[in-house]
């Protein structure tokens, strides 16, 4: 199978996740139109970080084997407590982007994708930094969970990482990180 035929198939298989994640939550029907917009606009690949009007990262809500607490890191460019993730860099196949950021942000073993599913969306601008203009990230944030060895090696993205209970992230002024948190709890 060609390169192309399998980015056409992740990108199917993107398609079906949102339309299956508003269906899921109807809140955020509208806010999955504009990802699924972005899938279908011709021109330069959203998959990569070169598409200055906005692209897709991954994410990874990454919790512990208990499902108790999850991590997170202080990140080093926007001096922000934010779950691990990053860009694309031309993968379609973003739950794969989303673990594969994870275990390069934490340093942790046996990370496993909790399900292909999506978990949360998020569209979220990124000031001009250096000579990258302002930009939107299409954020797919995905669960991966952790195994029984907790022991993190902070990456020179992060300033720090962190074991948070997700029962205080609740609490967050952040409404993204607060919105993952809530429904980690619900779910459990």
């Amino acid at each position: 199978m060609d390169v192309l035929t399998v980015m056409q198939e992740l990108d199917q298989v993107l398609r079906e996740a949102l339309r299956a994640y508003a269906l899921d939550r109807p809140e955020h029907g509208a806010l999955a139109g504009e990802f699924m917009q972005l899938l279908d606009e011709g021109g330069a690949d959203p998959f990569c970080r070169e598409r200055l009007q906005g692209h897709f990262t991954g994410s990874a809500w990454l919790v512990s084997a208990d499902g108790a607490r999850v991590l997170l890191t202080h990140h080093r460019k926007l001096a922000r407590w934010l779950q691990l993730g990053g860009h694309a860099d031309g993968d379609h196949d973003l739950a794969q982007v989303a673990l594969r950021e994870a275990q390069e942000e934490s340093g942790l073993p046996d990370l496993q994708l909790g399900s292909r599913a999506i978990y949360d969306l998020d569209r979220h601008w990124i000031p001009e930094r250096g000579q990258v203009p302002g930009h939107w990230h299409y954020d797919v944030r995905y669960v991966v969970q952790a195994g029984a060895d907790e022991r993190f090696v902070v990456s020179e993205e992060s300033l720090e990482l962190a074991w948070r209970p997700v029962a205080e992230i609740v609490a967050e002024p952040d409404e993204s990180m607060r919105r993952m948190a809530e429904r980690w709890l619900a779910m459990r």
